[in-house]
């Protein structure tokens, strides 16, 4: 079976079990007759469901992106410092200003992400070519040295509980109708890349081979930049960061389809929202009526495959 489809029926079997789980008890042949189960499945459970498959999709479309700009398999959103930038962008925002509007926070955290990216990017440049194992390193130190400095203001400044929330949370119980439009708006940044999905493909094959087929390197770099800042933000911003996934998915389905991104982009996209609610039913489901996060979860799973994906030879050899 081709990979769209299954992941199609994966992911719609996998949203209406997510429709039934939980504490409450929701029976869908009959949910028009139960006033409180529909108002149960409205605001929550359909949030909900909707907020792990946005959040999957567009995280694992963000770790396509930034592993075609710095042309390294081995990082991702979590592990490159963006994650980290937007928490520090919505930390400054919430010090200066408590009562600042939504969208005042959105695009601060958006900008602190960018800038933090675009960081990474100019100190990975002046590493040497061939040590390719240097870059996830280099992204490693550049996220501990800003979680450091994200941990270290929210402790002087008693906002610990934000900076938990923002970075170590990764989970969708607080999810409810009202919280979680910021993810339609991550979805549509990372629709963004599709539509440059060949543009991308050709940045990956570096800077001079780029320009020699007349592509704006720095246009492609600033847009893929643009996406792949909205999308952290948006997810530290709504549920917290989700480990693994732009790490584990984007390398996943390239050994299945390739680098052929314009192919490939809705295949990450599903793989990404079946993987993160796949592991969110799990975490409801172990301790039930109790949770565990999602990002607990795919800290499991995530490390699992990437350790697998280290030491399995490619199928092409």
């Amino acid at each position: 079976m081709r990979p769209l489809p299954a992941l199609s029926s994966a992911l719609l079997a996998l949203m209406l079990a997510s429709l039934t789980v939980g504490a409450a008890q929701v029976d869908l042949r009959g949910i028009f007759r139960d006033p409180q189960a529909l108002l149960v499945l409205l605001e929550s459970r359909v949030p909900r469901t909707l907020a792990v498959a946005l959040t999957g999709a567009a995280l694992s479309v963000a770790g396509v992106l930034i592993q075609a700009l710095v042309r390294n398999r081995f990082v991702g959103p979590d592990t490159s410092g963006t994650a980290e930038g937007a928490a520090l962008g919505l930390l400054a925002v919430t010090i200066l200003w408590p009562e600042s509007p939504l969208w005042l926070r959105m695009v601060a955290a958006s900008l602190a992400a960018m800038t933090t990216t675009a960081l990474f990017l100019a100190v990975i440049r002046r590493l040497p070519v061939r040590e390719v194992m240097l870059v996830p390193i280099a992204g490693l130190v550049l996220s501990g040295v800003l979680g450091s400095v994200v941990t270290f203001i929210g402790w002087q400044t008693d906002l610990m509980q934000y900076v938990g929330t923002w970075l170590f949370s990764g989970e969708f119980s607080g999810i409810i109708a009202g919280r979680y439009e910021l993810l339609w708006i991550a979805a549509g940044a990372a629709g963004l890349a599709w539509f440059s999905a060949d543009r991308f493909a050709i940045l990956g094959l570096g800077d001079q081979v780029a320009t020699g087929l007349g592509l704006s390197t720095a246009a492609v770099m600033r847009l893929g930049l643009a996406v792949v800042s909205v999308v952290t933000a948006m997810v530290v911003t709504t549920v917290g960061m989700i480990p693994f996934v732009g790490l584990v998915v984007p390398n996943l389905v390239a050994r299945i389809m390739g680098d052929n991104l314009r192919a490939s982009l809705p295949v990450v996209a599903l793989a990404g929202a079946v993987l993160v609610l796949a592991c969110d039913l799990v975490g409801r489901l172990v301790i039930r009526p109790y949770e565990l996060p999602a990002g607990l979860i795919l800290g499991i799973i995530g490390a699992a495959l990437f350790l697998w994906l280290l030491h399995r030879r490619p199928a092409h050899g």
